[in-house]
């Protein structure tokens, strides 16, 4: 069984938005110590298809969120669905 979080948002600037990396979420791991065991895992868009490939790359803030960077960019609508971690 693979572990599936949320894409949570874009990272964005303060003038400019990149659609290759975006901060995901995923239940249960709800501090940087335990989001820090994610990086270097692979993750996968849209569950099942797998069209979207990346690796999450760094945490992001204190509540366990961290950053994937994708292959191709995301469209504006993964925005709130589910990825999956693949390897």
């Amino acid at each position: 069984m693979s572990l599936v979080g949320y894409i949570v948002n874009f990272r964005i600037g303060p003038k400019s938005q990149n659609p290759r990396e975006c901060i995901l979420y995923f239940p249960g791991y709800d501090d940087r110590s335990s989001a820090s065991r994610l990086i270097g895992r692979k993750v996968a868009w849209p569950v099942g298809k797998r069209t979207h490939r990346g690796i999450i790359v760094a945490t992001h803030g204190r509540r366990g969120h961290v950053r994937a960077r994708f292959r191709r960019g995301l469209p504006g609508h993964a925005l709130g669905t589910q990825v999956e971690i693949i390897g």
